[in-house]
């Protein structure tokens, strides 16, 4: 019989202090800076591949607004009504009434104030927009998102482990990066049925339940690949 849990794990969301840097210092700084109104900027522009933390950092910018009381909105693939700050994750998923929109956006924070962060896969200059809305996007500072190293990844991890309330060994981060996916969102995601799986049991995280819980991840993908379309 499984026993049911109480939700006792701390809450965890994105924020500058569990953003793990290493060769993205200089935007997590020009970012902090632009927050707290030390920069006159009004559009921040990253981009870089899947997994390499550009949604993370779009959210602590929104979260760290909030907590000094702004109006700040997040949307994915989507454009919201005009914030103090306003954060466009995944540009390239808008369609062409969006791209207007976030066209006329960018112009309204311009004239009236305030800070628009937008994300994507690739540089202003490649991406599969308008025009007009490609030009503006690059006339904001741009910066590259460079993904973590095997090293960086596993700091991360332990990072993210702390924060759940519990410590990883050695031989259980080695076997996540080796058999998990290289995403660090999907190694997170790992990481919290792990945690999970283990409280279930009570027992401590290991190999043997990591193995259980990557094993039970790949047959729910095949179960779900399985069922008619």
């Amino acid at each position: 019989m499984t026993q049911l849990l109480l939700d006792i794990t701390p809450d965890w969301w994105p924020t500058f202090d569990n953003f793990v840097a290493c060769g993205n210092c200089e935007l997590l700084s020009v970012l902090q800076h632009a927050l707290a109104g030390e920069s006159r900027e009004r559009c921040i522009y990253v981009w870089g591949q899947s997994g390499s933390g550009k949604s993370h950092l779009l959210q602590a910018c929104v979260s760290a607004a909030q907590n000094a009381r702004h109006n700040a909105i997040y949307a994915q693939g989507r454009v919201p009504e005009q914030a103090d700050v306003v954060a466009v994750d995944d540009v390239e998923r808008l369609d062409d009434a969006a791209q207007i929109e976030l066209f006329n956006l960018y112009n309204q924070i311009r004239e009236s104030g305030g800070m628009l962060l937008v994300s994507g896969r690739q540089s202003p200059l490649h991406l599969d927009l308008r025009a007009d809305l490609r030009t503006r996007l690059g006339w904001g500072l741009v910066y590259q998102v460079h993904g973590l190293s095997d090293e960086e990844k596993a700091q991360a991890l332990a990072q993210h482990a702390q924060g759940r309330g519990f410590s990883l060994t050695h031989e259980v981060t080695h076997y996540l990066l080796r058999h998990g996916r290289r995403d660090l969102p999907s190694l997170l995601a790992v990481l919290d049925a792990l945690d999970e799986h283990s409280l279930r049991l009570h027992r401590a995280p290991s190999v043997p339940l990591l193995k259980e819980v990557l094993f039970n991840q790949q047959d729910s993908r095949l179960r779900g690949n399985d069922e008619p379309k």
